[in-house]
């Protein structure tokens, strides 16, 4: 490993003509390294960037000009991005990237990653993100590492050591934060209408936004619950705190919160810092349907853009535009409908702009992210569509149940034209 101060770092004698470049995503940005690559663009020759999501500043669509951006969603700063056309979307399940970087179908060739200081073994810690980067890291021809005295030192399933980094510099600056989405009456009314479905001592996999946060609050007088997932933010912290969240009861990782990034703040940061109850696993863990049918009682939360009015779950688009992903949603809602006394839960506000546009709709106006034989309940704050193992003419009655009253009629009418099915 070979230590260098910011201003001796050349990036245009490291990457080389045409190389993929990839970094720890959403709050594991390595900063130095991202503001330098940027502010270094020009020197380069034709080099790509893949994204995860991101939640900084760093790039902005006119970087485009010099850089190729390509994406598996459009997530945080990625959307930003794909908005305007300027990242490259594949549509993917979380479950599936390390694979493609192993073929070689992603290309990796360069990695920036975000650690800690080095422990008393000598070993860096990932810090905020583990997912797919130790399989990046491996596969990469060249590694950088940005040495950040206020990374967490989190306990991760493999960490680095000198001789997996070819060049460091070190840095004392805070790291990328996300602060929790402020909640709504209408998120406490979706939540309220979830507390059902989730039972006593359950295994939770939760996403971030405003719903989530309404849900993570109200299981604050629970105990013995447990997670394991791809992602946590600050409510985590508060649901250990007063003792909703033990991890007691779960089947593996017993007294250990497992998840693959670390989305939030300085709270969720110095909760993590040498916190041995808590774990980072690569994408392997926190995705692989094999590793979640372990759980029983396992709950995924997710949300999305869209539903129909037969349960397909659209969470990446409207139209050309891309505003969502793939991400870990298909993965995490198979994995609950295996689990014994699991389910899955797609949790949306039911309408936009005020109410005059449905998110329950008769027809998807973009991708099906989730199909409907894998969807298990439907919530908004109008109630829960529980679709298991119901047929098409009883779905399209419970989905149009939840939709906003004002757009009712009008699905109805839209179900027997489209499907010769009448709800009401």
């Amino acid at each position: 490993m070979r230590e260098l101060k910011i201003e001796e770092l050349d990036l245009s004698s490291l990457i080389r003509k045409s190389e993929t470049v990839m970094w720890g995503g959403a709050c594991a940005e390595p900063l130095t390294l991202t503001e330098a690559l940027v502010a270094q663009r020009k020197s380069l020759d034709n080099v790509n960037v893949f994204l995860a999501s991101a939640f900084s500043n760093t790039l902005s669509p006119e970087h485009s000009d010099d850089l190729t951006f390509i994406s598996t969603g459009g997530v945080g700063a990625a959307g930003a991005l794909t908005k305007v056309g300027a990242c490259d979307v594949i549509p993917c399940h979380v479950s599936q990237v390390a694979r493609y970087i192993e073929m070689g179908k992603i290309p990796c060739d360069v990695v920036f990653v975000q650690l800690s200081p080095p422990n008393d073994r000598g070993e860096y810690s990932l810090g905020a993100t583990s997912d797919v980067l130790s399989i990046a890291i491996k596969k990469a021809r060249l590694v950088i590492a940005e040495i950040n005295s206020q990374t967490p030192r989190t306990v991760c399933a493999e960490p680095l050591t000198v001789a997996d980094i070819d060049y460091c510099i070190y840095s004392d600056r805070p790291m990328v934060e996300l602060q929790p989405a402020p909640v709504t009456d209408i998120d406490r009314e979706i939540s309220g209408f979830c507390q059902d479905f989730i039972p006593e001592r359950a295994t939770l996999q939760v996403g971030i936004g405003s719903v989530p946060e309404a849900i993570m609050a109200d299981l604050s007088s629970r105990r013995g619950m447990g997670i394991h997932s791809g992602m946590i933010g600050d409510s985590v912290v508060d649901l250990v705190n007063c003792g909703a969240v033990t991890n007691e009861h779960k089947e593996v990782d017993v007294g250990i919160t497992v998840t693959g990034a670390l989305i939030g703040t300085k709270k969720l940061y110095d909760f993590a810092d040498n916190n041995a109850s808590l774990r980072m696993e690569p994408a392997s863990v926190t995705h692989d349907i094999r590793a979640l049918s372990r759980f029983s009682n396992f709950v995924s939360m997710n949300s999305a853009l869209e539903v129909d009015i037969t349960g397909q779950v659209n969470a990446e688009g409207i139209g050309a535009k891309y505003f969502g992903g793939v991400g870990g949603q298909v993965d995490y809602v198979r994995a609950a409908g295996l689990s014994p006394g699991g389910c899955s839960l797609i949790a949306l506000k039911s309408s936009a702009k005020d109410g005059a546009v449905s998110k329950v709709v008769s027809q998807l106006s973009g991708p099906v992210t989730t199909p409907r034989s894998d969807v298990g309940v439907i919530v908004t704050e109008f109630g829960a569509a529980d679709l298991r193992g119901l047929p098409l003419s009883r779905r399209v009655k419970a989905m149009i149940s939840i939709a906003p009253p004002d757009h009712r009629e009008r699905l109805d009418r839209e179900a027997y034209d489209l499907l010769k099915i009448r709800a009401q």
